[in-house]
């Protein structure tokens, strides 16, 4: 077997459901198996993955035992030659993984393989390649003064370069199943956060390069999984704390100033945290792309326009003359590589976008990187015009 995705779930059953439609698109010739690790979910989860997904296999955890111990649960699990560490929050495009295997099977001394991730809005999340965290690099990014040539986060390579990065982001993190295994996997120590800085750090150390493949972007919803809220905090104080003296510890005043630092980072954080809520703009227009029948609310119904469209100049200018606020696509109309790459070209004209995804009676975005995103059932009916 060439691949085994495994997946930690907790909690967000919709994103889930997306996540493993399109993973299974990009499994498509490819000898892979899907492994998925609930935490003792409150949602109905694992009956979804049941129900839906008899080929998955399921582990289902009596407690939350947090993203490093699931994790090394479901590698022990996995029979591929890869293992592809995967958030539940994701949506990847249909050659995503015969993108990456390539590139992994002509690199020497491989540890890990990150992408580019954008954020529901088709933003580009910088946590995607990154340096280490040392003290100084992460000074300069609380400061606002990380270089161009890239300290905290990896600014030597563009958004769309390739090239070999020091830190990569527990999303995705493509690694050799036997490489994960040989450097003790993630480091359970950490219960969230902290986890993939360590395991790409202790794969530097023994030896082997770390790459950023900018050609290849997923997005990552993350706010489903990286709530920016207190807990949040406190989980990511305690795995810098765990790091720095795991691999850092030098002599009294460096710890000083390093355990110093952080608490800093934690009170600054702190004074400027809000809980993000789900945030939602007055709807106006919304767009359909797509030719599936559709119905819903009657007053969302009047704001819905269904168009196709066969060019995306066509769909821009559809867009600025109307005065679309919101973007819904239908994926069985749309691939999902088509729809990442629109979301990300038309992330400066802020709108928010919604998946409609073939099968299910739902739409499903997120409008920020922080706060928790939006699902809106759907039944069937309504016709759509040709644009």
């Amino acid at each position: 077997m060439k691949l085994s995705i495994v997946i930690v779930n907790y909690n967000v059953r919709f994103f889930l459901e997306l996540c493993l439609l399109s993973v299974q698109k990009a499994c498509e010739g490819i000898a892979a198996e899907i492994i998925v690790v609930d935490n003792c979910s409150s949602d109905d989860s694992c009956r979804m993955v049941r129900n839906l997904f008899p080929d998955v296999h399921l582990l289902e955890n009596q407690d939350n035992v947090g993203f490093a111990i699931a994790n090394n649960q479901g590698v022990a699990m996995a029979k591929g030659t890869y293992v592809l560490v995967l958030n539940p929050d994701t949506v990847v495009k249909e050659f995503t993984f015969s993108d990456i295997l390539d590139f992994a099977d002509k690199q020497e001394n491989f540890g890990a393989l990150g992408v580019q991730l954008i954020d529901g809005t088709g933003a580009f999340l910088p946590e995607s390649k990154r340096g280490i965290p040392t003290i100084k690099a992460s000074l300069s990014k609380i400061i606002g003064t990380n270089s161009a040539s890239g300290t905290y986060y990896a600014n030597h390579l563009e958004r769309d370069e390739t090239g070999s990065v020091e830190i990569l982001v527990g999303a995705f993190m493509l690694m050799k199943t036997a490489v994960y295994r040989s450097v003790g996997g993630f480091d359970e120590d950490y219960f969230m956060y902290g986890e993939d800085i360590d395991l790409s750090y202790k794969l530097l150390k023994s030896g082997r390069q770390n790459f950023y493949l900018g050609a290849a972007s997923v997005i990552h919803f993350k706010g489903e999984s990286t709530r920016k809220d207190v807990r949040y905090l406190k989980h990511f104080h305690k795995a810098m704390r765990i790091f720095y003296k795991k691999h850092f510890q030098k002599n009294f005043l460096y710890n000083f100033f390093a355990n110093l630092g952080i608490q800093l980072w934690f009170l600054l954080k702190y004074v400027q945290l809000s809980d993000p809520k789900i945030i939602l703009k007055e709807r106006q227009n919304v767009l359909y792309i797509g030719d599936k029948k559709i119905s819903i609310d009657k007053q969302m119904a009047r704001k819905l326009k269904f168009v196709k469209f066969s060019s995306f100049k066509q769909l821009e200018k559809h867009i600025l003359k109307n005065d679309v606020q919101e973007v819904w696509f239908d994926e069985a109309y749309l691939s999902y590589d088509k729809i990442i790459d629109l979301i990300g070209i038309l992330h400066n004209k802020n709108l928010i976008f919604k998946i409609h995804s073939n099968g299910t009676n739902y739409v499903i975005g997120s409008n920020s990187s922080d706060g928790r995103g939006e699902i809106i059932g759907l039944t069937a009916s309504q016709t759509v015009a040709e644009v």
